[in-house]
């Protein structure tokens, strides 16, 4: 009883217009995805798929508890349709690309596509939601600032809103 409930907990109302999101060639490149990341070739993603994914990445020893917070944010046994609702769900809440450009243009002034990293931390850390400490370390991870401590908000908005870069 409980696997069923399950499985139509997480087919709900947003399964029948998660197609409806992508266009035909974005639901081709997330089937690759799946695809990969189904290691078992099961149709579904589950732990073990995702620790082997990791391996073949290169990250051997991912704790089990990351694991299971991964398997956790599903409602259910993770099937394409899983896959693709829970994307959409999380790119559903990213502003378009001008929106987070015109946030960093406000303190843009002279309009050179920069700004202080210095000033960028302490806005994050004390206005609307708050970052901690760790959550800049992360950023200034991914997005370094220049040798003269500025952030290229371009690129970050880019990257935000795209996904890597492609080289």
């Amino acid at each position: 009883m409980a696997p069923r409930r399950a499985r139509k907990r997480a087919e709900g109302g947003a399964s029948s217009n998660v197609f409806s999101m992508f266009d035909q060639s974005q639901i081709q490149e997330f089937k690759e995805a799946f695809t990969i990341m189904d290691q078992n070739r099961d149709g579904f993603i589950d732990k073990e798929d995702l620790r082997d994914t990791f391996a073949a990445l290169g990250r051997i020893n991912v704790k089990n508890e990351e694991l299971e917070a991964m398997v956790k944010e599903a409602p259910g046994p993770i099937n394409f349709t899983v896959f693709l609702t829970m994307f959409g769900e999380k790119l559903k809440g990213t502003d378009p690309e001008e929106t987070i450009l015109h946030a960093f243009k406000v303190f843009d002034t002279e309009g050179k596509g920069f700004v202080k990293a210095d000033f960028i931390k302490e806005k994050l850390m004390t206005q609307a939601d708050r970052f901690s400490e760790e959550e800049i370390k992360q950023m200034f991870a991914a997005f370094p600032p220049d040798v003269c401590g500025n952030l290229d908000y371009r690129n970050l908005c880019y990257v935000i809103t795209h996904g890597e870069e492609k080289d």
